[in-house]
C-alpha cells in the first residue's frame, strides 16, 4: 500500500508539473533573463549576453558583498538622421523682408534648420511598353522593330520590381503574400490570391545558382551551425495543414574576428526522420553545433558522418531545460545551476570579437572552473531526485551531452551555444501563413 501511496504522489507531482508548465507557456513571461527566472535571489543576468560586474566566487565565503555597479541608461529618443539619405531643403522666408521699424530692407545675419524624417509611399504605375514597327517605302520588303525586353517571368504583368518586392516583403520582412495582394487592393490593385505564390515559384529559378553557391560556402567551413523549425503547409487537396520542416545552415566567424562572413541557408523538407539530416551533410567535414536531436546524434554514430562530423551542442538549450525545470518547481539546485551557466556567458560576452586565441585562454582560465563546478552539482544531486522530476530530466541530458557542452573549452572558435542559427531562424517563424 505503501509503495502504491507513492507512486501516486509522484504521478501527481508529475500532473502538477506539467499542468504549471502548460499554465507559464499560456500565460507567464517569456523572458529567460536568470533576474526575471530567479526574482530578488541576486543571482547573474544571462540577459543579451551583455557582461554584469559580478563578484568572483569564494570558496571561503570571506569576501565583502559589493553592490553591483548601475548599468548605465540607453539613450531613448530620435538619434542623428544618416547622412546618406537625401535632403529636400525647404526654406521658410518671412511674408516681408521690410523692417517693422523703419522699412528698410532686411539682410540676412544667420538660420535655424531642423531636420524631420519624410516618408514618400510607394508609387503604384503601369510601365507601358510601346515597341514601333517600321517599314521601307522604297523596297517595300521587310519590317523593323526593336525585340521586346526580357521579363523575369515571360508573359507575365509584373516587373522584376514588383517581384523583388513581393519576395523581399514575403521572406525578409515576413509579410504574407495575401497581406502584401491587400496592400495593393488598397491601391485599386486587385490580383488574383494564387498568383504571388506561383511568381514565387518561378523567380526561385533566378536566385538558385546563387543558393547553391551560399551552401557550398557554408559547408567550406570547418565549424557550422544546424537547426530545424516547424512549418505548417496547405496542400492541394487536403483540408488540414500538414506539418513540415524547415532546417537552417547557417556559419559566422564574426564572434571570434575570423575570415568568414555570417551566412545561413534554408532547406524545406517534409519532416525531421534522419534521413533527411544524412542527405543534407553527407559530404560535410568538420564540427557541427546543433541542439540534441537524435538525427545529428545518428549521423555521427552510424551514418555518413561517422569518423567526419563531430558534434557541439548548445549550453542555451541545457540551460532552458534547468529554467522550465525552476519554472514548475522552483529549487535551490535549479537555480544554482542557472546561476553557474550565467557565469559562462559573462566571460563570453567579455572575450566576443577577441582572437581565437584570446578566447580560449579566457575560458581555461575561468569558464572551466565553472563548468567543473556545474558537473559536480549534477553529479552530486542527480541520485537524490526522483528519476521522473523534470530537474532529474535536465541533468540526465546535461551529463548525457557532456563532451559536445564543452568542446568550446577546447577550440576558441566554437561557440557555446547555436543561437547563430537560431537567430537565422526568426526570418522563418514569424510569417507562416503564405
Amino acid at each position: 500500500m505503501a509503495a502504491l501511496v507513492r507512486e501516486l504522489q509522484a504521478e501527481n507531482a508529475q500532473l502538477r508539473s506539467l499542468l504549471k508548465g502548460m499554465a507559464q507557456q499560456a500565460f507567464g513571461s517569456r523572458s529567460e533573463r536568470a533576474s526575471v527566472i530567479l526574482g530578488d535571489q541576486g543571482l547573474l543576468d544571462l540577459g543579451d549576453l551583455v557582461a554584469t560586474p559580478v563578484a568572483a566566487a569564494n570558496d571561503d565565503g570571506d569576501a565583502e558583498d559589493k553592490p553591483a555597479a548601475a548599468r548605465p541608461r540607453r539613450k531613448r529618443g530620435l538619434m542623428a538622421l544618416p547622412a546618406h539619405i537625401e535632403r529636400v531643403e525647404r526654406v521658410i522666408d518671412p511674408d516681408t523682408l521690410d523692417c517693422p521699424c523703419c522699412g528698410g530692407k532686411l539682410h540676412r545675419i544667420g538660420e535655424d534648420a531642423s531636420e524631420a524624417l519624410d516618408w514618400v509611399p510607394a508609387i503604384v504605375r503601369v510601365i507601358r511598353t510601346v515597341r514601333p514597327r517600321y517599314a521601307c517605302r522604297e523596297c517595300r520588303e521587310g519590317v523593323v522593330q526593336a525585340p521586346a525586353p526580357r521579363r523575369a517571368i515571360p508573359g507575365s504583368m509584373v516587373t522584376t520590381s514588383t517581384l523583388a518586392w513581393m519576395a523581399t516583403a514575403r521572406y525578409a520582412w515576413s509579410i504574407p503574400l495575401n497581406r502584401q495582394l491587400q496592400m495593393l487592393a488598397g491601391q485599386g490593385v486587385i490580383l488574383d490570391r494564387a498568383l504571388p505564390s506561383r511568381w514565387m515559384r518561378k523567380i526561385a529559378w533566378w536566385v538558385k545558382p546563387l543558393y547553391d553557391r551560399l551552401f557550398a560556402y557554408i559547408h567550406s567551413q570547418s565549424r557550422i551551425f544546424c537547426d530545424e523549425t516547424r512549418m505548417p503547409v496547405l496542400e492541394k487537396g487536403r483540408k488540414r495543414t500538414r506539418t513540415t520542416q524547415f532546417w537552417a545552415h547557417a556559419c559566422d566567424d564574426g564572434p571570434w574576428s575570423g575570415p568568414a562572413h555570417p551566412a545561413v541557408v534554408y532547406i524545406h523538407a517534409r519532416g525531421r526522420r534522419h534521413a533527411e539530416a544524412f542527405e543534407q551533410l553527407a559530404r560535410y567535414q568538420g564540427v557541427i553545433q546543433v541542439d540534441g536531436y537524435g538525427a545529428y546524434k545518428a549521423l555521427v554514430r552510424s551514418g555518413p558522418g561517422r569518423g567526419k562530423i563531430t558534434l557541439a551542442f548548445c549550453l542555451a538549450q541545457a540551460r532552458r531545460k534547468f529554467v522550465d525545470a525552476y519554472r514548475k518547481s522552483p529549487s535551490p539546485v535549479a537555480a544554482a545551476i542557472i546561476a553557474l551557466i550565467s557565469q559562462v556567458y559573462v566571460v563570453e560576452a567579455r572575450v566576443r570579437k577577441g582572437t581565437a586565441a584570446q578566447r580560449l585562454q579566457a575560458r581555461l582560465a575561468e569558464t572551466a572552473d565553472v563548468m567543473a563546478k556545474i558537473k559536480a552539482q549534477i553529479d552530486t544531486m542527480l541520485p537524490r531526485l526522483s528519476p521522473k522530476s523534470d530537474l532529474a530530466k535536465a541533468m540526465r541530458y546535461t551529463l548525457n551531452h557532456w563532451k559536445g557542452l564543452t568542446l568550446f573549452l577546447e577550440d576558441g572558435r566554437i561557440e557555446v551555444d547555436t543561437n547563430t542559427v537560431e537567430r537565422g531562424m526568426r526570418n522563418v517563424a514569424p510569417g507562416p501563413q503564405v
